[in-house]
């Protein structure tokens, strides 16, 4: 995708204050400080639009971006961090499962893991929540740039064990610095939001002109 329009549109904590314009949504998760901030600026060809933040636990709401006013990014808390207070913790969850379980527009979870270690719990267990419930999924594998070439496949295969991936699940190994993977994941996001579907549709001109 060509991303010539991306804007912060609200931070949002609860469905009272979601875009009513039925756009679709493509929600990312992940634990704090994985990178999702940098994957959605790499993505949209922004330095800062999302911000990035060494203190984690900073993202607090559900972060509305959007994109060439085709579709949105919902940015969620990062989970896993050990001084969030376990009854903002309570809080965090409610939101997002919420947001999870009754937003039609969503469709699909960017789950955000770090390529270098095998995944955390949390990252097990929302792994395992979102197939429970039958929520898209895209793994995606950032910080692939940290790691030499050569050892990638390895640590594929460990992070794709760790989750117990199914094979009907994608996978994209990711770098916010160097931009592998961007091209793979904007075509797997245009698929997943039906967003060629309007081009797929229209009459070849050659074969109209005949």
């Amino acid at each position: 995708m060509k991303v010539t329009q991306a804007e912060f549109v609200i931070s949002a904590v609860g469905p009272d204050q979601y875009p009513e314009d039925a756009l679709p949504e493509i929600a990312l998760a992940g634990r704090s400080n994985v990178g999702k901030s940098s994957l959605i600026n790499r993505m949209i060809n922004r330095k800062n639009l999302a911000r990035t933040s060494s203190t984690p636990g900073k993202t607090q709401h559900l972060n509305y971006y959007r994109i060439n006013e085709e579709l949105y990014f919902v940015d969620f808390p990062g989970y896993g961090y050990a001084k969030v207070s376990k009854t903002q913790r309570q809080v965090w969850g409610k939101m997002i499962e919420r947001y999870l379980l009754e937003r039609e527009t969503l469709k699909m979870v960017l789950l955000i893991v770090d390529l270098r270690h095998p995944p955390s719990k949390d990252d097990e267990l929302m792994y395992d929540w979102l197939k429970h419930y039958e929520i898209p999924i895209c793994v995606v594998a950032t910080k692939a740039d940290k790691i030499p070439k050569s050892r990638w496949q390895k640590h594929v295969k460990q992070m794709k064990e760790g989750l117990l991936m199914r094979k009907t699940d994608s996978f994209v190994m990711y770098s916010s610095e160097t931009g592998v993977g961007k091209d793979e994941l904007w075509a797997h996001i245009e698929s997943i939001a039906g967003l060629n579907q309007e081009e797929n549709d229209q009459p070849d001109p050659e074969q109209t002109a005949e």
